[in-house]
């Protein structure tokens, strides 16, 4: 009766195992890509101040360019990040749930072929 029980808890982990393969991407990607879309806005406004003294003058025309690459690489890390730390949540929640559905049946298994067989 042991061994069909451990037979089964192996069983379970080994499946949430399997779901949980490509959750470190997510978790990376929520992580990492706000950093990435930081060091894009310094960039962009290392180039607006690169400008400003290339032109010699104090005018948007020098500065709009490295102001607008900042904008673009803070929302494209914003953009990558957000969706990916939702998606992580979610399916974190639906894997935790999957585990503890797994370990309830295995038990349960395990209670009735007990019963049925003793």
């Amino acid at each position: 009766m042991q061994a069909v029980t451990v037979s089964m808890q192996l069983a379970a982990a080994e499946e949430v195992r399997r779901t949980e393969k490509g959750m470190s991407w997510l978790a990376t990607t929520a992580g990492v890509a706000p950093f990435i879309g930081l060091f894009g806005t310094v960039w962009g406004i290392i180039d607006a101040f690169s400008g400003l003294g290339t032109s010699g003058s104090a005018s948007l025309r020098a500065v709009a360019p490295g102001i607008a690459e900042a904008l673009v690489t803070t929302a494209a890390g914003l953009f990558a990040a957000i969706p990916a730390l939702i998606a992580y949540n979610y399916f974190l929640q639906d894997i935790r749930d999957l585990a503890q559905r797994l370990d309830t049946f295995a038990l349960e298994f395990a209670a009735q072929i007990e019963k049925t067989f003793t």
